[in-house]
């Protein structure tokens, strides 16, 4: 199984567009792509509603797609909740991981991903090499979640396809 992670809880975000198509590009590859978005979801405490989602989405999952915004310098702190929040062995040991980082800016939050993977390294998590950095978001993607610059394009379905091998 295959979980999306949409990093931000914010509604109607550029992420949840983006992590939109990575889940159209990923579900021709497999029939066991999962989307979760944190718009809406209780993960900032160990209760009902986060262990609901670790038993739908994070235990069963043997790779994650990490979307992540910039969020200061570094990444949403709900998805750092929803980690914290976790059972760490349960979910994340031993397992795989791709991370896209999005930003406004230019540097399609260089930051945030290498912060990520310092964590997720910390969490026996393996992380694909090929991190996709995606400056000026709103030039890439359109309001309907549609990729305008076929090159984009190109390194996106790249990306996939290396954490398809992976």
């Amino acid at each position: 199984m295959i979980t999306i992670i949409s990093g931000t809880n914010r509604s109607d975000s550029m992420t949840l567009r983006t992590a939109k198509l990575y889940y159209k590009l990923l579900s021709e590859h497999s029939n066991d792509v999962h989307l979760l978005s944190l718009e809406n979801k209780q993960v900032w405490e160990r209760g009902p509603a986060m262990l609901a989602l670790e038993k739908q989405y994070l235990i069963p999952a043997e790779k994650f797609v990490f979307v992540m915004p910039e969020y200061n310098a570094s990444f949403p702190g709900i998805l750092k909740l929803m980690i914290d929040n976790s059972d760490i062995k349960k979910c994340w040991w031993h397992k795989k991981a791709m991370l896209v980082g999005l930003s406004d800016g230019r540097a399609g939050n260089l930051r945030g991903l290498e912060h990520m993977t310092a964590i997720l390294h910390y969490m026996k998590v393996h992380v694909l090499y090929n991190k996709l950095l995606l400056s000026r978001i709103n030039e890439e993607i359109d309001s309907n979640g549609v990729l305008l610059k076929p090159d984009t394009e190109k390194l996106i379905e790249e990306q996939v396809e290396d954490f398809i091998r992976f």
